[in-house]
C-alpha cells in the first residue's frame, strides 16, 4: 500500500515527551530475536544521528531555523538514545559490528534496487560489494578472537564470503566522488535513496572510531582502523551525490521525509510485537516534525512543499534478505573500479589511487592479514580442527 507523507499531521512537537524510564526498554535478544529486527533497529539509530548532526550544522547557518531544530533536536536525542538502547549488552562489540556490516548489505542491496537512476543505483553496487568484504574480514575477526561464529548474528541472511578486497578498496580522494542528482529533475526516490544510506554510513564510520581504540589486540585495533578509513571514503562517496544547492530548509524536508519512510517500512515488516509498537509511536513524532518542516519550508521559502515531496512511497524499504541479488552483483561487478566520478574495469583504474593504495599498504594490509587462509564453515576454527583430530586428520 502506498504511503503518504500528507495524509497524517502526526503527533505535535510539544505532546513528544518521554521519561527516563521510557528511554531504557527491554533490549531485543540476540539469538532469539529475528536478525532483521536488529538490522532495523540500527538503521533507524542511524537516521536518528544523522537528525542530530544535520540539526546542529543548519542551526549554525539559518538563524530563522534555531528554534524549531532545537525542539525537534530534543525528541530526536531520546528517540536515538531509546533506539540504540535497544541492543542488548549480550552483544559484544565485535558482534556489533558483525551486525552492522549485515545492516550495510542488505540496506544498500535493497536501496539499489529501488533506486530509478542508473548511475546512482551503480553507486550503490559499487559500494555494496566493499561493504560485503568488510563483514567477511570482521567474521574472520570474530571467529580467531573470540571463537564465534558469526552466522549467530546473521542468522543465515547474509553470505560470509569475499567481496572486492578491503585492501583495494582505498583511493585517492579524487576517485570517490560521484556525480550529484539534480535537485530539479531527481525523483523523490532518489533523494531520501541518497540521505538514508548518508545516514546509515556515517553511523558505522564512528562507531568503527569509537569502538577500535577498545580493542587490545593489535591486529584488531589495526583493522578497524583499516576499515574506518574505507567508512569516511563510502560517506564521501554517498554524500557527494547529494545536490549542494539545495537549502538548508529543503534538506532539512528531505530529512524528515527519509525518516518517516524509514519509520514506514519499519512499521510494515516488523516481527516483534514490542518493537513495533516503538515505530508506529515514533512514524507518528516523525510526521510531526515532517510537517514542522513543511511550514519552515512554507514560511522561508514561500514555495509549496509538494514542490519537493513530489510523489507518495510506492512500497517500504525491502528490509529482507538479498542474497540473490549480491550474488549477483558479486559475480559481475566485483572488477569494477573508479576513474574521478567514472566506474571503470580494473584495468583502467586511477593512477592516483593505485599510487595511494600503494602508500598506505606500503607495510600490508590488515584486513589482508585478519583473513589469510579463512573460509567460513558452520562453527568456527576451533570446532572445526578439534573434529579433524578426533578424526586424525591434520588441520589445513
Amino acid at each position: 500500500m502506498a504511503f503518504s507523507l500528507f495524509d497524517s499531521t502526526g503527533v505535535g512537537i510539544d505532546q513528544q515527551r518521554f521519561t527516563w524510564r521510557e528511554l531504557v526498554q527491554k533490549p531485543i535478544s540476540k539469538l532469539d530475536d529475528d536478525a532483521f529486527t536488529r538490522i532495523r533497529v540500527i538503521l533507524v539509530n542511524g537516521l536518528e544521528t544523522e537528525a542530530l548532526r544535520f540539526g546542529h550544522l543548519a542551526a549554525r547557518f539559518k538563524r530563522e531555523l534555531r528554534l524549531p531544530l532545537a525542539k525537534v533536536r530534543r525528541c530526536e536525542q531520546h528517540q536515538a538514545t531509546l533506539v540504540n538502547w535497544l541492543i542488548a549488552a549480550d552483544h559484544s562489540p565485535l558482534e556489533t559490528t558483525v551486525a552492522y556490516e549485515q545492516v550495510a548489505i542488505e540496506v544498500t542491496a535493497a536501496i539499489a534496487q529501488s533506486e530509478p537512476d542508473p548511475y546512482l543505483a551503480q553507486v550503490y553496487r559499487f559500494g555494496l560489494l566493499e561493504d560485503f568484504d568488510h563483514l567477511y574480514r570482521y567474521a574472520a575477526l570474530l571467529d580467531r578472537l573470540e571463537g564465534k561464529d558469526a552466522n549467530n548474528i546473521l542468522q543465515s541472511y547474509t553470505d560470509i564470503l569475499p567481496g572486492r578486497p578491503t585492501a583495494e578498496h582505498h583511493r585517492a580522494p579524487e576517485d570517490d566522488l560521484r556525480e550529484p542528482y539534480n535537485a530539479a529533475t531527481a525523483a523523490f526516490q532518489t533523494k531520501v535513496n541518497a540521505l538514508t544510506i548518508v545516514a546509515s554510513e556515517y553511523q558505522t564510520h564512528d562507531y568503527y572510531m569509537n569502538i577500535g581504540p577498545l580493542f587490545s589486540d593489535p591486529l584488531a585495533r589495526q583493522l578497524y582502523a583499516e576499515i574506518a578509513s574505507v567508512e569516511e571514503q563510502h560517506v564521501t562517496q554517498y554524500e557527494s551525490m547529494l545536490d549542494p544547492g539545495e537549502s538548508w530548509i529543503a534538506q532539512w524536508l528531505l530529512h524528515e521525509a527519509a525518516e518517516c519512510y524509514t519509520y514506514y517500512s519499519c512499521v510494515e515488516q516488523e516481527t516483534n510485537h514490542h518493537i513495533r509498537a516503538i515505530w508506529e509511536r515514533f512514524l507518528d513524532y516523525e510526521l510531526g516534525h515532517f510537517h514542522m518542516a513543511c511550514e519552515a519550508f512554507k514560511q522561508f521559502e514561500r514555495r509549496d512543499p509538494a514542490e519537493i515531496v513530489t510523489s507518495d512511497f510506492a512500497s517500504p524499504l525491502a528490509l529482507r534478505s538479498q542474497r540473490d541479488f549480491v550474488r549477483k552483483v558479486l559475480v559481475s561487478e566485483v572488477d569494477v573500479r573508479t576513474d574521478g566520478s567514472r566506474f571503470v574495469n580494473k584495468d583502467l583504474e586511477s593512477p592516483l589511487s593505485l599510487n595511494y593504495r600503494g602508500m598506505v599498504n606500503a607495510n600490508g594490509s590488515p584486513s589482508d592479514m585478519v583473513a589469510a587462509g579463512y573460509i567460513w564453515r558452520p562453527g568456527t576454527e576451533l570446532t572445526r580442527r578439534g573434529m579433524l583430530a578426533a578424526a586424525g586428520v591434520s588441520a589445513p
